[in-house]
């Protein structure tokens, strides 16, 4: 089924009982989606044209966890930083958006988000906080409904009483389709002030390839859901396509953007994105040469990754791994082709389980999300956490 994206942040595909049916039946087990656990181991302008940084990184490095932040989460997915310092994070399975005191830990429900209807991989997935937020008090969403994948906006006032802070959804674009696998689900606002989103191609792999359809994509909109004029397109949101399942979004100090992404059985990737440009899914995985498709910059075995979030500091990518349990860095070179500067290196190897999302803290700070009661991982006492990571 084919339906062409739309304007006015309204995508007409909808998700359908047989795109369900093919998602459940595509032959994807635990390692093809988000990975199962597994045991411990060792201005509107194309912010992918700007100029590589002269400032290289280390090429050695390490983390290591400064305090837990908090504890006690169900299912989370999405985090955002407010102005301030504080977090915001969302349940998966919940559907509710919580915020954390940035030093104490101390945990406020803001509320619910109507119409979430969590099942497999899909539920109340990405956050984010628009650089407007001081006069607007918006906050986005990206969550899965009985019929399809949509992004929201929700007003947040925080003189209301605890639990009722959050305002009706104004959805600013719906229709992307939706399975049981591979509904994507980050959004982040970009050095541009544009707001991007990673999907999935729920399990139909075809959609990945197919401009028309907003599935296997990084989209580029409007705070309003609008397509952003110089996208590659015409009144399409699509900025790229050829994607399995986009997970991680992040730019790095050159204003380029990177994105993580699920493999099937073979090859998890890392990308550097470009707009207009085709990332390979599903006629290709990994790294293959193949004219007319782009080569991901690094790439793991779908054992030592199957990653979600990412986020850029310290002249590094970090990104955070469900199935490998391991928090990988990708030291960047500044080469206009991305290519790294060092061999990735990974670090917490199954120290604390499953890991979804990591978000720069500024400077030398990363937060770092595990994911452990989202039903694949080992849950342990007071898990999930929010973990303040140093860089050394």
């Amino acid at each position: 089924m084919q339906t062409p994206v739309l304007r006015k942040g309204v995508v007409a595909l909808m998700a359908s009982a047989s795109l369900l049916l093919s998602a459940c039946s595509s032959g994807d087990g635990p390692a093809a989606g988000e990975g199962a656990s597994s045991p411990p181991a060792g201005a509107t302008s194309a912010p992918a044209s700007a100029s590589p940084s002269a400032d290289l990184p280390p090429a050695k490095g390490s983390v290591e966890v400064e305090k837990t932040l908090t504890d006690g989460l169900a299912s989370p997915w999405g985090l955002a930083a407010l102005p301030g310092g504080d977090l915001l994070v969302g349940s998966r399975d919940e559907a509710t958006i919580t915020r954390i005191d940035g030093k104490s830990g101390r945990k406020t429900l803001l509320g619910s988000v109507p119409g979430v209807a969590p099942a497999g991989e899909g539920g109340l997935l990405g956050l984010a906080v628009p650089p407007t937020f001081g006069a607007d008090h918006l906050i986005y969403v990206y969550f899965t409904t009985e019929s399809d994948n949509r992004i929201a906006r929700l007003q947040y006032d925080e003189a209301k009483p605890a639990g009722q802070q959050l305002g009706a959804p104004d959805t600013i674009l719906r229709g992307i389709p939706k399975g049981a696998i591979h509904n994507g689900g980050r959004i982040a606002f970009g050095p541009d002030r544009m707001l991007y989103a990673g999907t999935g191609e729920t399990g139909d792999t075809g959609l990945a390839q197919d401009k028309a359809s907003p599935s296997g994509k990084i989209l580029r909109m409007t705070p309003d859901g609008e397509p952003v004029h110089g996208n590659p397109e015409a009144d399409s949101p699509v900025y790229s396509y050829g994607h399995r399942n986009v997970q991680g979004l992040a730019w790095d100090g050159s204003k380029r953007l990177w994105a993580s992404e699920f493999g099937q059985d073979t090859w998890d990737e890392l990308n550097l994105i470009e707009p207009g440009k085709n990332y390979g899914w599903p006629d290709v995985e990994g790294r293959k040469g193949k004219p007319g498709y782009v080569d991901p910059v690094a790439q793991w075995k779908t054992s030592e990754a199957s990653p979600s979030g990412i986020a850029y500091a310290e002249g590094s990518i970090w990104m955070a791994g469900l199935r490998g349990e391991r928090l990988w860095r990708i030291p960047l070179s500044g080469k206009a082709d991305g290519k790294p500067l060092a061999a990735p290196q990974s670090f917490l190897d199954g120290k604390y389980g499953r890991l979804r999302t990591v978000l720069a803290a500024g400077g030398d700070k990363l937060w770092l999300v595990t994911s452990n009661t989202d039903g694949r991982g080992t849950e342990k006492p007071g898990d999930d956490r929010i973990l303040l990571l140093k860089v050394r």
